[in-house]
């Protein structure tokens, strides 16, 4: 049986360590100053001794007992410790031999194809370099540094979706970067579609816009009208729908015609191609002055009467032209939507808006051509659910509804702004010509919803 005790020392040499203890503890001399004697504390140390049946320690003495060594487990080999390894050069070899002078000439001078030396901006800029200092030595400006960083990382990964060679070097011109730049928000998959669509028709780098942003945007409009006789993979149709919505939302039908007749020359499949031609046929009609049965469509208390524009990122920012308009929250009242500022003076050429007194919220959207034309009598709703809109497509998110002041008589085809215990509503002219109104605070142009985000979103294995 094994036990646990301190070792027992010999009794005289007890009372000479307690009287040796007791003398250093407390026979210090006190201080010449007169404060308390200093307390000097002896260091105690005890050791446990692992005693045998026998009642001897086992080991030899205190200082003697050791453990036993049980040695760790051992970790598998693809789990063990590895060094680090630098990730491989960007760089393709021909470049990796050159020094600092001589990868600033190939840039300044392109000496080879753009996708060849564009990994040489990366690995300067790795090096210290900014886009400033970078344009300096070889005068590629900032953007286009970015440009053709982009564009090759773009190249590559249609390389890796296994795109054609004989095609590929449609891209190698100097014009290549800026249309595979336009491609970066797909994915590898979406690319490829693309840039097979951008070489059949010979796209210019406007016209890959229009087709990446399509493509992008379609799966995030299921639900709209139409939408499902198209297909998502196929780019033509995305091109397609994006013509054909965008119909759907002009004002005049001469407008809706040519956008339909655009839709008409890309689009493939034959749901898609059946679809825009039923509604070119509703189109002409009505440019004909001629009757069109909307019930064929389905419930018209489902669809909107006006244009609504769901805005898509940096749609603003790259628009032509802009408006900078009053904002009126729904709960400020019909007040408030008479007081908002009106345009006084505008400067086309230097950007500059005058109005008759200031505000605090304001709007800026996309100079579509009803809101430019009233523009001095234009204010903005905001609205925080857009369910309280007057169709049942209506959907749960804040709106903006564009409204013009200089038009307040109600006819019933018409959509108005009307005052309902305080606060701005929107409501239909049929249902406010049943109920004896006759004027309105104002009369609906157009409805804006704002950006939403992609449903299915570029996984990161897929992002370059």
């Amino acid at each position: 049986m094994l036990s646990l005790s301190h070792p027992h020392p010999h009794p005289a040499s007890t009372t000479a360590a307690r009287h040796h203890h007791h003398r250093r503890r407390w026979d210090a001399p006190a201080s010449t100053h007169g404060s308390r004697p200093r307390r000097r504390f002896a260091r105690l140390t005890t050791s446990a001794v692992i005693l045998g049946p026998d009642g001897r320690p086992i080991g030899g003495g205190p200082r003697d007992h050791k453990l036993p060594f049980t040695p760790p487990p051992t970790a598998p080999p693809d789990q063990l410790y590895q060094p680090f390894h630098p990730p491989p050069s960007p760089l393709p070899d021909k470049f990796r031999t050159l020094d600092l002078t001589q990868r600033l000439a190939v840039l300044r001078d392109r000496l080879g194809l753009w996708y060849e030396y564009a990994p040489l901006i990366s690995a300067l800029s790795k090096e210290g370099f900014t886009p400033s200092s970078l344009e300096e030595a070889t005068g590629i400006s900032g953007v286009e540094q970015n440009r053709l960083v982009v564009a090759s990382q773009v190249r590559d990964s249609l390389v890796s979706e296994g795109f054609p060679d004989e095609l590929l070097p449609y891209f190698d011109s100097y014009g290549g970067p800026e249309l595979l730049y336009e491609l970066r928000f797909l994915n590898a998959r979406q690319r490829s579609d693309a840039a097979r669509h951008s070489i059949d028709y010979r796209l210019e780098p406007k016209g890959v816009r229009e087709l990446a942003r399509s493509m992008k945007d379609f799966p995030r409009r299921r639900g709209d009208d139409g939408w499902e006789a198209f297909t998502r993979d196929t780019p033509g149709d995305c091109l397609a729908f994006a013509r054909f919505r965008q119909s759907r939302e002009a004002i005049d039908v001469e407008d809706c015609i040519a956008e339909l007749e655009r839709a008409l020359q890309v689009v493939e499949t034959e749901a898609a191609r059946a679809r825009v031609e039923l509604e070119m046929e509703r189109a002409r009609k009505k440019a004909a002055g001629e009757e069109v049965d909307d019930a064929a469509e389905g419930d018209p208390a489902a669809r909107p009467a006006v244009p609504v524009v769901r805005l898509m990122y940096g749609e603003v920012a790259e628009a032509t032209t802009v408006l900078l308009l009053p904002v009126v929250r729904e709960t400020d009242g019909v007040e408030a939507l008479a007081l908002a500022p009106r345009r006084t003076k505008t400067d086309v050429d230097l950007g500059l808006v005058e109005v008759d007194k200031g505000w605090t919220r304001w709007a800026v959207v996309p100079g579509w051509g009803p809101v430019a034309e009233v523009a001095g009598e234009a204010v903005v709703i905001e609205l925080a659910d857009g369910r309280t809109l007057p169709w049942r497509s209506a959907e749960e998110e804040r709106v903006l509804v564009v409204a013009n002041r200089g038009r307040r008589e109600v006819v019933e085809d018409g959509i108005y702004v009307v005052d309902r215990q305080g606060r701005l509503v929107v409501e239909k002219g049929r249902i406010l010509a049943e109920q004896g109104v006759g004027e309105a605070a104002a009369e609906v142009l157009i409805v804006v919803r704002p950006p939403k985000d992609e449903d299915d979103m570029i996984s990161d294995d897929e992002w370059d």
